[in-house]
């Protein structure tokens, strides 16, 4: 065990030549470098999240929705039935003619009253209208008010308009508190929504979510160990820009205000392609590639990091490929809704969908209307 852990922490990898563990223990009274055991911290915090999210979806959220009178629905169950729920669950959920063709003899059922019964099996796992409004309302909220503090800390920080400060001195940066607060905050909150997916209905990108979240904690963690704190919030920064303005066009969708929604939609568009394919190259990229070249020099880390921060550039790029791709294809296609053409409604598919945010929104067209849910 003590050679694994000598192995993995190597100050090799971690951290620039001429720099040791020892060098960044903490030497002076309120003098404190970021260490591994500080993230621990995010586990019982990301708990609390949980729980504040449970309280705020049921007694703020819920009462918005019914005010908006988007009521708890209560989808009809199908008929209990041991033969088509073994199919539902073990082969298919959309079973073709042949699949109803011979469960129709086997139960001496009506080919329709079989659909039917799929119909109302399917959409027993969907989440409702309410559901999905409550915890989009959550997730606008912590984004917004994450975004706002991060906005607000980093423009009084010296590396927000000069990235090269990012680096200067590193890798002896001292951890302030507003920047403590702002990473561990960050971390807990995606370790909640990793929490969250098991208790949540789960979705068909359940998979996918739950990678993306385990992806976005080691990232996070990753630079809170070897300091590159002052880059890292400003990636975060720019990734929370556009975040809780898709949430906001959700939540207009859901509350039926399909102009507003258009027009939430366009904005996040707007945002997101100018600081996921602008700022964050032109900013963050060169920064992490070139200032930190000529100031530190590249180390078996700083590679590392900068390939996953490459990684996520090429993300960016698919992510706006299929945004484009799908507004531009309901714009050609006509009948999309005034005066945005843009039209953002919440529906589940069964063919064409796309991964196309960084929290995994699925997209897509579909007679001739632009989808998002």
């Amino acid at each position: 065990m003590a050679e694994t852990n000598t192995w993995f922490w190597n100050e090799r990898f971690w951290l620039p030549h001429n720099v040791t563990w020892a060098d960044l223990a903490d030497t002076a009274p309120g003098v404190e470098y970021p260490k591994a055991g500080h993230l621990l911290t995010a586990l019982p915090l990301a708990l609390g999240i949980f729980a504040v999210r449970i309280l705020f979806e049921r007694f703020i959220a819920s009462p918005s929705a019914q005010s908006l009178r988007i009521h708890p629905g209560v989808a009809r169950r199908a008929q209990p039935n041991a033969v088509l729920e073994k199919v539902f669950t073990s082969i298919t959920k959309n079973p073709n003619s042949r699949h109803l063709d011979g469960l129709s003899k086997q139960l001496d059922w009506e080919v329709r009253k079989v659909q039917r019964w799929f119909r109302h099996r399917r959409n027993q796992d969907k989440p409702s209208t309410h559901t999905k409004f409550c915890e989009s309302m959550w997730r606008f909220t912590f984004y917004l008010c994450i975004f706002i503090y991060g906005l607000q800390f980093l423009w009084q920080s010296p590396w927000m308009w000069d990235t090269r400060r990012c680096w200067h001195g590193y890798p002896y940066q001292v951890m302030t508190p507003g920047l403590y607060y702002y990473y561990v905050t960050e971390l807990a909150f995606y370790w909640s929504l990793v929490f969250s997916q098991f208790t949540d209905i789960k979705r068909k990108d359940f998979f996918i979510m739950f990678i993306h979240h385990l992806a976005t904690v080691s990232l996070i963690s990753f630079s809170y160990v070897n300091n590159m704190v002052r880059i890292g919030s400003l990636v975060m920064c720019i990734h929370d820009a556009s975040d809780f303005l898709l949430e906001a066009a959700k939540l207009a969708n859901y509350a039926k205000y399909q102009h507003l929604c258009d027009f939430l939609f366009i904005v996040f568009s707007v945002v997101f392609f100018i600081t996921r394919l602008v700022i964050y190259p032109l900013w963050v990229l060169n920064s992490t590639m070139f200032e930190s070249w000529a100031i530190v020099g590249p180390y078996p880390s700083w590679w590392l990091f900068n390939f996953l921060l490459l990684v996520l550039q090429v993300l960016h790029l698919i992510w706006s490929y299929l945004i484009a791709r799908i507004a531009v294809k309901a714009l050609l296609r006509g009948k999309v809704s005034p005066p945005w053409c843009v039209c953002v409604c919440v529906t589940a598919l069964p063919t064409e969908k796309y991964c196309i945010s960084a929290h995994t929104h699925i997209m897509s067209v579909k007679h001739n209307t632009l989808v998002l849910f």
